[in-house]
């Protein structure tokens, strides 16, 4: 029988981490769509945006309440599932408890203390679950996150607490096990909360608290393992993708835009013409973004990373005044379309032109509002940077499809022809401080 287990388990266990990993390999190859970017400078820098972005959630902080329930969650979510390993070393070896001979007192504190993170993250979820349905902030009832997108954050905060439960409850059925001296359940010391819980199940049998604290067993490793496998479709997945999107976050000066070489290019070769690539070099230059092949693989990540919190369109005044522009959603919706894309090449081996791109998601509106002050980047607890975006896509909005208000239109003329937005003579731009003399 306990053979019998043992391969049922490793058998599940095999499936779900082939499984995860199938999933995984193709958010990497959905990525590497992406044009390339060298972002692998100043190295110390970059692991120091990791360990204070993604693992110390430096930015979470400026609001510390929230950053502390934050931090259960995550602290839970991380150090409770390291009991996950003995969890899986007793499936496929057949043992139970495998680490209490080695560990002994560690073990019940090290228990206890996961005990007390369990509890912790079932009561932080209930408020977070409160804090999207009953109260209703405002970042959470966007019409941004219609559909999918708030169900999604209610499943994963349900999943949490059953989670909990259920480990909660193969502790407090195992100790009660333990007072009966059943054998293979080691005496393993007082739990916390378990041990408070354990009385509940006197008047259980033997067999009946043997058969719950196996179920639990079996839902709690279950549940973990098709949690692992929910990810790859769910906003959860910045779990994982935080920490090598803070490793790779840009680090120029915030609101540093960066200048096309293809624009550049144009400009040298109408100086000096006999630089100009001959036929044979020539290509056709492409300014700005249309589709996610041409933006970077870290916007691509980025688009991964996004956790849907809301804290850059909260942040963001063309979004607080009302305007179309939400930064949240266009990270979601540059999302979309590279699984779209993922889906298709999936399909048919390679990407078939199926007549779509970015602009079949974001709208020209969203894009004029943009103010570009650079708020959604600063907010972002990981770094994503939806302006970088914005910049791309207006950029072949203008330069590509010379689609600009007049308004727009103006204002380049001027500055083409008078080195400012408004249209007067550099020679006359002065002239207004002639009358201060007077």
């Amino acid at each position: 029988m306990h053979l019998l287990q043992q391969l049922l388990f490793a058998a599940i266990a095999i499936f779900a981490i082939g499984l995860f990993t199938k999933n995984i390999l193709q958010i990497r190859r959905n990525i590497l769509l992406g044009r390339d970017e060298d972002l692998s400078d100043n190295r110390s820098t970059r692991w120091k945006n990791l360990l204070l972005l993604a693992l110390g959630q430096k930015k979470m902080f400026k609001n510390p309440l929230v950053a502390l329930m934050h931090l259960v969650i995550y602290a839970g979510f991380i150090i409770i599932n390291i009991e996950v390993l003995e969890i899986v070393l007793d499936g496929i070896l057949g043992t139970h408890r495998l680490f209490f001979p080695y560990l002994g007192n560690l073990y019940t504190f090290l228990i206890n203390f996961f005990e007390i993170l369990a509890f912790g993250v079932i009561v932080v979820c209930v408020v977070f679950l409160a804090r999207r349905n009953i109260i209703k902030l405002k970042r959470f009832i966007s019409k941004d996150l219609n559909g999918w997108p708030r169900s999604d954050a209610n499943y994963i905060l349900i999943t949490e607490i059953i989670l909990m439960c259920l480990f909660l409850t193969m502790n407090s059925t195992d100790r009660a096990l333990q007072y009966r001296g059943v054998e293979h359940y080691h005496s393993t010391g007082s739990f916390v909360f378990s041990g408070m819980l354990a009385p509940l199940f006197a008047h259980f049998s033997t067999a009946s608290l043997i058969m719950l604290e196996r179920s639990c067993w079996w839902l709690h490793i279950i549940g973990i393992l098709a949690f692992l496998n929910y990810l790859p479709y769910s906003k959860h997945l910045h779990i994982m993708l935080a920490f090598p999107n803070s490793y790779y976050a840009r680090l120029q000066v915030p609101g540093k835009m960066e200048n096309m070489q293809s624009v550049q290019n144009e400009v040298l070769y109408a100086m000096q013409p006999e630089l100009a690539p001959t036929n044979a070099e020539a290509h056709t230059m492409k300014f700005g973004a249309k589709d996610i092949f041409d933006l970077s693989w870290k916007n691509l990540l980025d688009a991964y990373s996004c956790t849907e919190c809301g804290r850059c369109s909260a942040a963001c005044p063309a979004n607080q005044t009302g305007k179309l522009l939400s930064p949240r959603k266009i990270m979601m919706d540059t999302r979309d379309r590279l699984e779209a894309v993922g889906k298709n090449i999936n399909l048919n081996k390679t990407f078939a032109d199926d007549g779509k791109n970015l602009f079949s998601h974001i709208t020209t509106e969203e894009l004029r509002a943009c103010t570009t002050c650079n708020a959604c980047v600063e907010q972002c607890p990981v770094s994503i940077s939806p302006l970088d975006i914005i910049i791309q896509l207006r950029r072949s909005l203008i330069m590509e499809d010379s689609n600009a208000p007049q308004e727009w239109n103006t204002m380049f003329g001027n500055i083409e022809n008078n080195f400012a937005p408004w249209k007067f003579s550099p020679d006359d731009r002065d002239k207004w401080t002639e009358e201060l003399n007077n």
